[in-house]
């Protein structure tokens, strides 16, 4: 029989190492497992504590940021319980991926979902009844169906650990509620005696609060770990010209991987086709596109095949890729708890990564006009409000948002580090005088009759000779080529502030500009025009702060050795047919390039080696840096 199971499991997952699994269970304290099975020499803050309390018994509330190592808090339990851990997960792409790095790192893990045809879902599910898996990854909607009921209820089955993943998506308070989380409960009344642990990266104390009544959680320990994450530098810039802006940004972060967050289908869309034609490796995801489109789509990023995921918020619960460098929002989210989640995805791998949020007022009316299909607007607008105070503020970025979950106590850590506000000294920013540029732009829109755009007007302004302006004799005009002292991004920059401060008006449709009464009456006093604006991007450019940690390698040998071994990594994710960090990240990579370990004890010394990937591995990766070290 356990022949026969092993033969299942192998066919299903062809990457597990299934004697490691017919073994049964992994015998050990959590700090052996911790090095023996994933290669890492201690804890991360709060997770031995987590664990702990699971393996007492203990219902817990864990709020641990991305990147803080939640996954091992019901990993390590479950290769000690003698039962089954049942993990509930929001995502198909999150278990799939879950359950490729267990099999590699040699725990028996499997999920049952809807991209299972029959006969696979019935091997899982005896694999499960013989006792070979210890993991079982399930999605909130799989969990209330009468097959799973009737798999769990089995003579054979024994669940010993109940975990709720992204638990915020049970509370309507939290960002990304999802109705079906509020039948997990009933599990839990179904199996009184498992241990019960909830999960989350953005918890505010209501939701925190929330989570524990809906769960039924019985006396649990709420354990909040910091949510300061020191390694993303946290950025807001005003949106003046997007695609200058993104353009600009991209150039920064060469041939690293990001996402970049739309508000809308059409946004993605745009800005898609936009990189696209720049050459970008970029591809898109939004709800508009087939659900093979998207599967394919997000497994192209997700195995390096493509460096930028544009998408809209329905994509990356969970996605677990640690090499995103950074993650850049073309406009306001709509929560705080939004905007921390989704940052929340660069830097999994604790190495240097970058937050750019490009905001403009008028987000503000594009996300209130779904307001009346909520059914408590009036918190959508709470919720509204506290981003854009984040969004507007003058004071550093990381404090503010840390002071919003309620941590009020952290260490300050290096300011060109932080946030644009301490490397680039906002804070400092007074009302700079731009009387003379206003009452430009203002006798430009009324000199062309206030029938254009910003664009256009900056082109005048500029002294652009383009076919149009001389078709419409606008390069006769006083205000042609008066505007050369101030930049096209610049330009814009004035305009939507004088939209701000109801100097000009911006129609909905096209943009079209129209001076008010009060930029008229400014321009017919010529009264001073004072506003908090600085044109000096320069400045800022040269200021640029060190925002990536350089996995740097002082010799030439480890340079040879990193990059062997990253097209050694590549080759051997595609023959098993999964991303190819799960054969090992970047990290661990660069560490095993810097020792150079020239035998299996001192390959499993490094960084995210454990004893099953040396084995499986091992003896490959020691050839990759022998021959590397060859002259």
């Amino acid at each position: 029989m356990a022949s026969q199971t092993a033969f299942i499991l192998q066919k299903h997952y062809p990457h597990a190492i299934v004697e490691e699994q017919e073994k049964g269970i992994l015998n050990g304290s959590p700090e052996h497992i911790l090095k023996s099975v994933f290669g890492y020499k201690e804890f991360k803050p709060l997770q031995k504590q987590v664990i702990q309390n699971v393996l007492r018994g203990c219902d817990t509330l864990a709020v641990m940021p991305t990147g803080g190592g939640k996954s091992l808090c019901y990993q390590i339990p479950a290769l000690i319980f003698k039962g089954l851990t049942v993990v509930v997960s929001p995502l198909i792409a999150l278990m799939q991926d879950q359950v490729s790095q267990l099999n590699a790192a040699g725990v028996s893990a499997a999920f049952l979902n809807s991209s299972l045809d029959w006969e696979s879902y019935k091997a899982v599910q005896n694999q499960i009844k013989s006792g070979l898996v210890k993991l079982l990854y399930v999605s909130p909607e799989g969990l209330n169906t009468q097959r799973m009921t009737d798999l769990l209820h089995s003579e054979e089955v024994d669940v010993c650990c109940i975990t709720i993943d992204e638990a915020h998506c049970i509370s309507e308070w939290g960002h990304d509620f999802r109705p079906d989380y509020l039948e997990i409960a009933s599990l839990r009344k179904q199996f009184p005696h498992a241990v019960c642990l909830a999960l989350t990266a953005t918890a505010t104390p209501t939701v925190q609060q929330d989570i524990v009544r809906l769960l039924n959680l019985e006396n649990p320990q709420v354990l909040v770990s910091s949510f300061n994450r020191e390694n993303l530098f946290l950025e807001v810039r005003r949106r003046t010209n997007a695609e200058e802006q993104i353009t600009e940004f991209l150039a920064e972060h060469k041939d690293e991987s990001g996402i970049i967050y739309c508000f809308s289908r059409k946004q993605v869309d745009k800005v898609f086709l936009f990189l696209s034609k720049k050459h970008f490796s970029v591809t898109e995801y939004h709800a508009g596109l087939s659900d093979e489109e998207r599967s394919k789509n997000q497994e192209d990023f997700i195995r390096g095949k493509k460096d930028i995921m544009v998408a809209t918020v329905a994509f990356g619960m969970g996605i677990n890729k640690p090499d995103v460098r950074f993650v850049l929002h073309a406009t306001l989210p709509k929560s705080v708890e939004q905007y921390y989640q989704e940052i929340g995805r660069a830097g999994r791998d604790g190495q240097k990564a970058h937050a750019l949020l490009l905001y403009s007022p008028q987000d503000k009316m594009k996300i209130r006009y779904f307001f009346d299909e909520l059914a408590d607007s009036r918190k959508a607008e709470s919720l509204l409000q506290k981003m854009v105070q984040f969004a507007e503020g003058r004071k550093c970025r990381r404090k503010a948002l840390l002071e919003y979950f309620g941590e009020m106590e952290f260490e300050d850590q290096d300011p060109s580090c932080c946030c644009d506000i301490c490397a680039f000294g906002g804070e400092k920013i007074s009302l700079a005088d731009v009387t003379v540029p206003a009452q430009k732009l203002m006798s430009c829109i009324l000199r062309t009759r206030e029938r254009y755009g910003i664009t256009y007007l900056t082109d005048i302004l500029l002294g652009s000779k383009s076919e149009r302006i001389i078709e419409n004799g606008h390069n006769r005009l006083s205000t042609w080529g008066i505007g050369k002292e101030l930049s096209k991004s610049s330009w814009i920059e004035l305009c939507n502030k004088l939209v701000e401060e109801g100097y000009l008006f911006k129609s909905d449709d096209y943009g079209v500009l129209y001076v008010t009464a009060t930029g008229r009456d400014a321009l017919n006093s010529r009264e001073q025009i004072l506003l908090s604006i600085t044109f000096d991007t320069k400045v800022r450019q040269k200021k640029t702060v060190i925002r990536r940690q350089a996995l740097s390698i002082a010799d030439k040998g480890g340079e040879r050795i990193a990059e062997n071994l990253r097209a050694w990594r590549r080759k051997t994710a595609d023959e098993m047919n999964v991303p190819p960090y799960v054969i090992f990240g970047d990290k661990t990579l660069f560490d095993i390039s810097a020792k150079k370990p020239q035998t299996i004890s001192e390959l499993c010394e490094c960084y995210g080696i454990g004893e099953a990937k040396a084995e499986r591995f091992g003896t490959y990766i020691l050839q990759v840096v022998e021959d590397s070290c060859q002259p």
